[in-house]
């Protein structure tokens, strides 16, 4: 199967850390599904449902308004901008699939995304599946790819045991599973049936939570280790930080780290050579409001300060503006200023973070 998840606007070149170019809030993997939630999306039902809702949009420009309700609904859900780190995922993806396509006898290159909490990980790698899932689809056919499986998401459980882990695979395509079943009969019927499903594209998020230097950890690692061998996929990881995690340390982890690649999904700097790349991702989700009385270029103004109230953390951004904008609503003011982003709480994160430097006393220069 060629299933693809890249597209034609994937940068040619460049890489993680150096590919930057204006975000677009053309494509959204929070907008209109609700199932976008990572344990909403862990069941192939709840992921096909996902993948085949219509993104969120904007309204065109002559368009009539939308009602207050499907406004409050639409910054709710949102859209998604598409970063340099979902493109450089996507070319990335396409190129491992390609490359293992044909491997049978070692298991395949795989991709880990990394990163800071609220950097966005999960959104790209479901950005990266759904769009794999979207080109499988258009390739081939509906009609000829029912009972076809080609991406599944999974959820590392907190504290993974081989066996807890095996179920979740298991549970992602309703594999039934008894009480009295071992950890290699789970396991079979797992690459028994994603063989028989034709998935191509496994992704496994939280993979911070394994530590290879327990007991438990280390057969949880071995595990996807015979997984990525007896199933012909390729996988995709995504965690918090993991390169400081002990993922990379010992046998298990020099194995990991020699098949491979690591695409960094850090924060947005400020400014990057003569680029303003927290700028652009603003200015993109500006751009996306339906909001009446907004005025354009307000948020892009306050970039210093949207810059250190979230660290330049996507997530962060991403919800200060959808609740400011959902208080827009709310309030009748349809715009959103400085004091309207100042009176919404974030993530505690954020709000360690964010240090509001106080004003300057004025000098009483009056003589007495």
């Amino acid at each position: 199967m060629n299933a693809s998840p890249g597209t034609s606007d994937t940068p040619a070149g460049g890489s993680p850390s150096t590919a930057h170019r204006p975000p677009s809030a053309a494509a959204s993997t929070d907008g209109d599904a609700p199932d976008a939630q990572p344990q909403a999306v862990a069941t192939w039902d709840g992921f096909q449902a996902f993948a085949t809702t219509p993104a969120a949009a904007p309204p065109p420009p002559g368009t009539p308004h939308r009602s207050l309700e499907e406004r409050l609904a639409y910054h709710s859900r949102f859209v998604t901008v598409r970063t340099p780190a979902i493109d450089a995922l996507a070319k990335n993806v396409r190129t491992l699939m390609i490359l293992g396509r044909h491997q049978a006898v070692t298991a395949r290159p795989s991709l880990i995304v990394t990163g800071p909490a609220g950097a966005g990980k999960t959104t790209a790698l479901l950005q990266v599946g759904r769009a794999c899932h979207l080109a499988h689809t258009r390739r081939h056919g509906a009609a000829a790819t029912a009972g076809q499986a080609p991406v599944a998401y999974v959820l590392v459980p907190p504290a993974a045991s081989a066996k807890t882990l095996a179920i979740e695979f298991a549970r992602y395509l309703g594999i039934p599973v008894t009480a009295g079943m071992s950890q290699a009969q789970i396991t079979g019927a797992v690459c028994h049936t994603y063989t028989a499903a034709r998935v191509q594209l496994v992704m496994i998020d939280e993979i911070h939570r394994l530590n290879p230097r327990t007991t438990t950890g280390a057969q949880s690692a071995d595990l996807i280790k015979d997984l990525t061998e007896r199933i012909g996929a390729t996988f995709v990881y995504a965690g918090i930080d993991v390169t400081t995690t002990p993922l990379f340390t010992g046998v298990r982890g020099a194995q990991l780290a020699g098949r491979a690649s690591l695409i960094d999904c850090a924060a947005f700097p400020s400014r990057l050579g003569d680029q303003e790349p927290f700028r652009d991702l603003i200015t993109a989700m500006e751009s996306a409001l339906d909001l009446r009385h907004h005025r354009p270029g307000t948020l892009p103004r306050l970039a210093p300060y949207l810059h250190e109230r979230t660290a330049g953390r996507i997530g962060s951004l991403a919800r200060l503006i959808r609740q400011a904008a959902i208080t827009a609503l709310l309030d009748g003011t349809e715009r959103i200023t400085k004091t309207t982003l100042d009176a919404i709480r974030l993530d505690h994160l954020a709000e360690q973070h964010y240090q509001p430097r106080a004003r300057p006393r004025s000098r009483n220069t009056s003589t007495p």
